[in-house]
């Protein structure tokens, strides 16, 4: 009776470390990952000059990440669907990070030509290469007015030319800026007539935007039917589990339609990635 006693309370007292440890770990893993999200959070949005509390957007995702797979398991009783539906939630910040930069560097792409323009007016008529950019802040739209005053800003603090333009260059990775900060370096260099130099690159530039629109709108079609070969089967593969779901139900449950159903992703996604590869064409 003894031993069992000194059993039974040895099996709790190691039970209860084992607790109090997973609840420290678990602790430390939600500090360690709140703070890499806020930091992120930040960083992402000041790229795109969005200043929203990251400790607010932490707040929403916790929510969200409550929320959506608990709906989501009430809704089909499937935990599987839940936990995909979580690690979706995990992800979905970031995808919303990258798209916004990517959609600020094509804004900064499309606008970079009449900014040259721009400068290179204000140029001719006798202003300095300061007041064309001041003057270009004051009349363009973001996000070029918004990296232009930064780029003065930074000038004004103390900075460099070169370093304050390699911020800009960095913040903003482009072909086409690059040209641009090229240009800007060598005339600083070794002089040389910048009027011309933006006048010429604001026309390539537009040439280069004009035949980038032609090939998208000529490689809509084939884009469309990539976008119409992916979704095909699964709408069939819909449409009959809708109609004959006992016969359909053999593709989840054995392993035989676990293989068709790897093959047919396997197909589906190499069908994709090549009318993609095809359509893409860069200039």
């Amino acid at each position: 009776m003894l031993w069992k006693t000194i059993s039974l309370a040895a099996s709790f007292g190691f039970g209860a470390l084992l607790f109090l440890l997973a609840a420290v770990r678990g602790q430390k893993l939600w500090v360690e990952y709140r703070e890499m999200f806020t930091e992120t959070a930040r960083v992402n949005m000041a790229d795109v000059f969005l200043f929203v509390d990251p400790a607010r957007l932490f707040l929403y995702n916790m929510i969200a990440l409550a929320v959506v797979p608990t709906l989501v398991l009430l809704a089909t009783w499937n935990l599987l669907a839940a936990v995909a539906s979580a690690a979706l939630v995990l992800v979905v910040p970031r995808i919303v990070y990258r798209r916004l930069h990517r959609r600020r560097l094509h804004r900064f792409e499309r606008l970079l030509p009449d900014a040259l323009a721009m400068i290179a007016s204000s140029l001719r008529a006798g202003a300095s290469l300061t007041l064309a950019l001041e003057g270009l802040v004051k009349e363009m739209p973001a996000p070029i007015n918004q990296e232009f005053e930064l780029f003065l800003r930074e000038q004004r603090l103390g900075l460099g030319f070169d370093i304050a333009i390699r911020h800009m260059e960095e913040r903003m990775p482009l072909t086409e800026f690059q040209l641009v900060v090229s240009a800007l370096r060598i005339s600083r260099e070794i002089g040389g007539n910048l009027t011309e130099i933006m006048d010429s690159l604001a026309t390539t530039l537009r040439t280069k935007a004009m035949m980038e629109g032609k090939i998208v709108a000529l490689t809509a079609q084939g884009r469309m039917q990539g976008m119409v070969m992916a979704g095909l089967p699964l709408f069939l593969g819909a449409l009959l589990y809708h109609m004959e779901p006992e016969h359909m139900a053999k593709l989840f449950t054995t392993e035989t339609g676990w293989m068709v159903l790897g093959v047919i992703a396997v197909m589906e996604t190499l069908g994709f990635l090549a009318i993609k590869k095809i359509t893409t064409i860069d200039v």
